[in-house]
């Protein structure tokens, strides 16, 4: 063999090389091949086609700057608790999304569900796992009272503001009543020494207590509907997916992530509950989750949808801000049906590969086990599952979660104290 025919025969297959190269980038790296109605898909899931927030009318401060600030110094405050040691915070920690990977949330006792990620929250018309509260303000008022959560009770926290936040809470909500003679722990709670104390006062003594602490709740909705989630990788991806810029394409989302994502929007039919910008439809879903065996029984929405109807501080309530025609949600709710049994909110997805376990009882150690229980597709405990078999194979589950794990990203938090508890790793007394 000639110098000159080797020479010709390696530029041969050079170039088969690199034409072979080039099919195979062609084939297997995401391209703008993303058909319209997909790329339309695409877009209504990116972090920018998130609408502005609009005003909750059921709390007219809601968007007061001086609310939101007397409700975050409130969300880290462990006094505001039985014993002294339990915060907003001590749950819903910024380090850790707003929540607290537990399995099961640890106030002054342990409770029977997980805590819920915060971040876009206000976007959503119903709260907790199974929607019982209809506003960020009522939902914050119930752990206050809860006795495995805060423990306390509305009198003992209308003292508190009285003797901290007196200057910040008479600048927002007016004069503060005169509390002298009144209880130093009382309300309609478990405790039989303060529900005596409370059935003990005038009707009129438990009404000026419980606007005050309404109005607690009402600040700490004003600083929570402040806390966002910001683009992640995914989001990225979209708008380079919408320039139609390849190089960006490669660049922010591998091969895995995309075929996951298109996982995610077609064959994993994930979009049924986790759409939008939020990656939820903020409704309720029986999706065949095993019922946790060292708890009571849980039915969800079933007995949730009740218990908003008749909640004391829900939209209809005196102590709304909102106008009967504001309340749709609430008045024409579905509250009863064979449909509602264990069904449970349809958490965001956004930063959800940070915040196992997973489901309303943490059933689910990691993102495996959840992407195995809705490939299989089990029969429910109770009611009816609304999942459908999809036998994925072990690479789709692999990329389905290389996918979710694009959706993480730094929260927006224009928060002094939680940068300071973020720091610290725990909620802080004032």
């Amino acid at each position: 063999m000639t110098p000159h025919f080797s020479r010709t025969v390696m530029i041969l297959l050079g170039g088969i090389i690199l034409v072979s190269s080039s099919i195979a980038a062609y084939l297997f790296w995401p391209r703008s091949a993303w058909s319209k109605d997909e790329i339309a898909t695409l877009r209504s899931l990116w972090i920018g086609s998130l609408p502005p927030l609009a005003q909750d009318p059921s709390n007219q401060y809601d968007d007061d700057p001086a609310a939101a600030a007397l409700g975050e110094k409130i969300f880290f405050d462990t006094r505001f608790s039985s014993n002294g040691q339990v915060a907003c915070a001590t749950c819903h920690l910024p380090q850790l999304d707003f929540q607290d990977s537990k399995r099961l949330s640890e106030g002054v006792g342990v409770t029977n569900r997980r805590s819920m990620p915060i971040a876009g929250m206000a976007y959503s018309p119903w709260f907790f796992w199974d929607g019982r509260k209809d506003s960020l303000w009522a939902q914050a008022l119930g752990p206050l009272e809860n006795p495995v959560e805060h423990g306390g009770n509305r009198t003992q926290y209308v003292h508190l503001i009285e003797q901290y936040y007196k200057v910040e809470y008479e600048t927002l909500f007016g004069a503060l009543p005169d509390l002298a003679g009144f209880p130093a722990s009382a309300g309609p709670v478990e405790d039989a020494v303060a529900r005596a104390a409370w059935d003990a006062m005038s009707a009129q003594e438990q009404e000026i207590v419980t606007l005050v602490f309404v109005n607690i709740g009402k600040a700490i909705a004003a600083y929570e509907r402040r806390i966002m989630p910001t683009p992640s990788r995914f989001d990225d991806y979209v708008e380079a997916v919408v320039a139609e810029d390849e190089e960006t394409m490669k660049d922010t989302l591998t091969p895995d992530e995309v075929a996951g994502l298109r996982l995610f929007i077609g064959k994993a039919n994930c979009l049924q509950c986790h759409n939008g910008p939020l990656f939820t439809d903020n409704h309720f879903h029986n999706t065949g989750v095993p019922a946790a065996a060292d708890l009571p029984e849980d039915r969800g929405r079933a007995l949730g949808a009740q218990q908003a109807l008749t909640d004391e501080f829900n939209c209809l309530s005196r102590y709304s801000d909102a106008g009967p025609d504001d309340c749709a949600d609430l008045r024409f709710m579905i509250a009863e049906g064979h449909e509602l049994e264990r069904q449970y909110k349809a958490p965001s997805l956004r930063n959800v590969a940070e915040r196992a376990p997973y489901m309303h009882a943490g059933q689910f150690r990691s993102l495996d086990e959840v992407v195995a229980h809705y490939s299989q597709a089990p029969e429910a405990p109770a009611g009816h599952s609304e999942l459908e078999a999809l036998a994925l194979t072990a690479q789709e589950k692999h990329q389905l979660i290389a996918f979710l794990r694009t959706l993480s990203a730094p929260l927006s938090i224009d928060s002094p104290l939680a940068l300071h508890a973020e720091s610290e790793g725990l909620p802080s007394k004032q």
